[in-house]
């Protein structure tokens, strides 16, 4: 795309109901014994016009229902959501519409549906394929229901992904590459494949704290992570993101919009953007967000100017989480700074030497060996 091109804008809708919540789970989600359909459709409708009046002038080439669990909203609201967007906005030709959804026999039923109202593409949340792991992991499926939705998803949407975490107290590298050659005989053409990390305020981190779980090693760790990239790379799905794997030209595009750090407008409950130089982020209590609606006409909580070098540094961030780096040039020209106030040069020159970064002076990639080490690398690299 030239520089001087707008790339389309990317929409991501919260729905952040979810039937129970999940052990290791520290995403905005909430249960509730009932949800007002109808209210929470047009507070979300509301929601998007105010983007769509200060974002004018773009296509959206992608739309992400996120949440909680989006697969439990009506098909209508995704319907009235996709059709408010599209007038809104205009579609690119190609717009991916991604929808995460649990793996339950109940959820699938909706996959029909949920296909007709327009999404073309799912992310199922499987996350183990042990129904042992999966109890541990506290979800309501089993192996047997989740591969059922599986085979319904693939049956239903033209691109299909799940989600693995590995890395699970007690563990094996034999047992991980089992599970995931099983995973990768199904055929998807993206995986999700996530550490296990204990994660604050969850309910495995009070058990962490007083000794119940114990998760593998940092040596285990690298062992299960190489052995996925290998198992991976070697089935025509190579890593092109830390945890994300994808056949070449099913990369998820909305994802690619936050770590190539373009302009997205985010709505619903805790809902983040990044509205051209504009940081977004709305109420992230649900009732709190349904009171701002109703009072303001949008959800909105902070809507803040990025400092000078911000952007660059945000930018870096993301962008290094991909096998294809970042630009440089394009970082400065963000942030209205040198490369030399957001990047330590002599670091970078020095983790280049030990085969973890790659630099050219105007592109700058972590390598394969360095991404095994990335929570080390970008707090030593990306300065401030």
């Amino acid at each position: 795309m030239p520089p001087s091109e707008t790339p389309p804008l990317a929409l991501y809708v919260h729905w952040p109901f979810c039937v129970s919540k999940c052990p290791y789970c520290d995403f905005n989600s909430h249960v509730r014994e009932s949800v007002d359909q109808d209210a929470w459709r047009d507070a979300l409708l509301a929601d998007l016009a105010y983007e769509a009046r200060l974002l004018p002038g773009r296509r959206l080439g992608s739309i992400f229902f996120g949440g909680g669990t989006p697969s439990l909203m009506p098909p209508a609201t995704v319907a009235a959501i996709l059709g408010a967007a599209e007038a809104a906005w205009g579609f690119t030709p190609d717009i991916e519409i991604t929808l995460e959804a649990n793996p339950s026999s109940v959820e699938a039923a909706r996959f029909a549906d949920l296909a007709a109202a327009g999404v073309n593409r799912v992310s199922l949340g499987l996350q183990a394929l042990d129904d042992a792991a999966l109890h541990f992991l506290g979800r309501a499926h089993g192996v047997d229901e989740g591969l059922a939705a599986l085979a319904t998803a693939q049956a239903n949407f033209a691109r299909v992904s799940f989600d693995l975490i590995y890395a699970r107290p007690g563990q094996s590298l034999a047992a991980w590459k089992a599970e995931l050659a099983r995973a990768l005989d199904f055929g998807t053409e993206h995986l999700s494949l996530y550490q296990l990390t204990i994660e604050p305020g969850t309910r495995f981190a009070t058990e962490a704290a007083a000794g119940r779980i114990v998760i593998p090693d940092g040596d285990a760790a690298a062992d299960l992570f190489e052995a996925t990239r290998a198992m991976t790379a070697a089935a025509g799905l190579p890593a092109y993101e830390i945890s994300n794997h994808a056949r070449p030209g099913a990369e998820s595009r909305h994802n690619l919009v936050y770590w190539r750090y373009q302009d997205y407008a985010g709505i619903g409950p805790g809902a983040h953007g990044r509205r051209e130089g504009l940081a977004t982020a709305r109420h992230k209590k649900p009732e709190n967000w349904m009171a701002a609606v109703a009072r303001n006409g949008h959800g909105a909580q902070i809507e803040e100017p990025l400092v000078p070098g911000e952007r660059a540094k945000e930018a870096l961030l993301m962008g290094l989480r991909l096998r294809e780096g970042i630009d440089l040039a394009r970082v400065a020209r963000l942030g209205g700074v040198p490369v030399a106030a957001v990047i330590d040069e002599d670091k970078v020159a020095r983790l280049a030497a030990q085969g973890l970064l790659s630099s050219d002076g105007n592109h700058l990639t972590v390598s394969e060996a360095g991404m095994l080490l990335l929570d080390a690398i970008l707090p030593e690299v990306v300065l401030g």
